[in-house]
């Protein structure tokens, strides 16, 4: 069974035991989330279509622990003599696993 849900306007494809890294949302290890915009429900044969969600499905994930990604930079350059910046950060994560997939009722 799998799913694909939507986070701040980024969709993930999800199934029962992954493990993935949404934006950070300030909760403590261990605290439970729900995501309730499920945009597709599939496991096997039944195959559940949002228009844009599928109404009566959610995901359930538990924290895990709060990360920051890699180091991103950003040059800034400028044709004048010695006008060059170089600037750089690292994103905010949380790393959530996937802990049950509720399917509506068909």
């Amino acid at each position: 069974m799998y799913a694909i849900i939507n986070d701040n306007g980024r969709q993930q494809k999800v199934s029962e035991g992954d493990c993935i890294a949404i934006d950070r949302i300030g909760l403590t290890p261990g605290e439970v989330v729900e995501f309730a915009d499920v945009l597709l429900v599939a496991d096997g044969e039944r195959r559940f279509i949002g228009t844009p969600s599928v109404a009566g499905a959610k995901v359930v994930a538990e924290v895990k622990a709060d990360i920051t990604g890699p180091k991103t930079f950003a040059m800034m350059y400028r044709r004048v003599k010695n006008s060059r910046r170089k600037v750089g950060g690292r994103e905010k994560y949380t790393e959530v696993v996937i802990k049950s997939i509720v399917a509506p009722q068909a």
